[in-house]
């Protein structure tokens, strides 16, 4: 843990606003990423992902520092994932409107405009978003604990041992189900390409 990051969760045990606000603004968004992949709807997204935080500056005296700050964030945002999808009983899936948005957004967001490559045309831009619906679409047929293992590993490209800090499994065990997770991920992305 480098120092900085020390420093910030002494003052957030000390109850600090400001270190809570730094907190937030380092990491709204790839907590926000994380709890969309999973959750697959904007606005649950956006309600899991303030509880997320606030359950950190409730829980911030709980944290040991035996594993990075994010490795714990990520795991507080998984945990309110599935409760949050056991709490609702039903699978997410993206509704058609917030994966055109969330592709764009991206597409978008890849790369300053001005280092953007030039696009051939529309129909480059449209392949490229349905591609991106698919995936998503694909994502969210996989079951929990498989699409928090997709998500972790392959959009937020944690490594094996994060993965295996955050959700609590075995390391031999993250790579098994998440080989089984790829396969039925090809299986879903082969029939939605058809």
């Amino acid at each position: 843990m480098s120092l900085r990051e020390r420093v910030l969760i002494n003052r957030l045990q000390q109850r600090d606003e400001r270190a809570f606000e730094e907190v937030v603004r380092l990491y709204q968004h790839k907590v926000y990423n994380l709890v969309y992949r999973m959750i697959g709807s904007q606005q649950e997204a956006e309600d899991i992902a303030q509880e997320v935080f606030v359950t950190v500056f409730k829980a911030i005296d709980s944290f040991r520092g035996e594993a990075k700050f994010s490795t714990w964030l990520y795991r507080i945002a998984a945990n309110h994932c599935k409760n949050r999808m056991k709490y609702l009983g039903r699978r997410f899936t993206k509704a058609t409107g917030e994966l055109d948005e969330a592709a764009e957004r991206e597409m978008q967001d890849a790369q300053p405009s001005a280092l953007r490559p030039h696009v051939d045309g529309p129909d480059a831009v449209l392949e490229g978003l349905e591609l991106e619906r698919s995936v998503q679409t694909a994502i969210a047929a996989l079951d929990e604990d498989h699409r928090v293992l997709v998500v972790l590993r392959d959009v937020e490209d944690l490594s094996y041992e994060e993965i295996s800090s955050i959700t609590g499994l075995e390391l031999g065990t993250v790579k098994s189900r998440l080989h089984r997770a790829r396969l039925q991920l090809k299986e879903h992305m082969a029939k939605l390409l058809r």
